[in-house]
């Protein structure tokens, strides 16, 4: 897609939204994850999207699919870099170059509840991002790299604390 028509898609959005601000709030398509075998499990959503995870070999998966948490490490990588080029085309900037790489420290003590101490999730997380654009100034690109990591949703649902609720049915 070219900038001009992210450009008008965002510009047509933000306009039906600033004239019907109720149309912003909507319920996220649920995802449902299924365990097909072992610890490998499939996850899909509404409109038949589907990915599968599976855990390594060394817990006791069959390391035939990525991790859980390199899924949530793809999807926080993913979501910042379309927030930041939607942005980047949003002000008019073609960005030659964008990637973004996101790691993270976790302790397996966590996730297997030999520590109450030690959080389940990543300890931290670091996010490196590489952009460009040619005659645009450095400046710039680091206000539309702030201004997208601020509202990128993935990155926003990992910093701050997110009210959940947790109903199990037993069957």
């Amino acid at each position: 897609m070219s900038v001009e028509h992210i450009q008008n898609s965002v510009n047509d959005v933000i306009t039906y939204l600033n004239e019907n601000p109720k149309d912003a709030l909507s319920n996220d398509p649920p995802v449902t994850a299924v365990m097909e075998n072992g610890l490998r499990c499939r996850a899909t959503g509404t409109g038949g999207e589907s990915i599968v995870t599976d855990m390594p070999e060394a817990i006791g998966g069959g390391g035939s699919a990525p991790s859980p948490g390199w899924l949530s490490r793809a999807a926080l990588a993913t979501c910042d870099a379309t927030r930041i080029a939607l942005h980047a085309a949003h002000v008019g900037v073609t960005l030659d170059t964008l990637t973004v790489t996101i790691d993270s420290v976790s302790d397996d003590r966590g996730l297997l509840g030999l520590d109450d101490s030690v959080p389940a999730g990543p300890l931290s997380v670091q996010t490196q991002i590489t952009i460009g654009a040619a005659g645009v100034d450095e400046n710039v690109l680091r206000e539309i790299v702030d201004f997208s990591v601020a509202h990128s949703p993935v990155s926003d649902g990992c910093r701050r604390a997110t009210p959940t609720n947790i109903n199990v049915e037993i069957a």
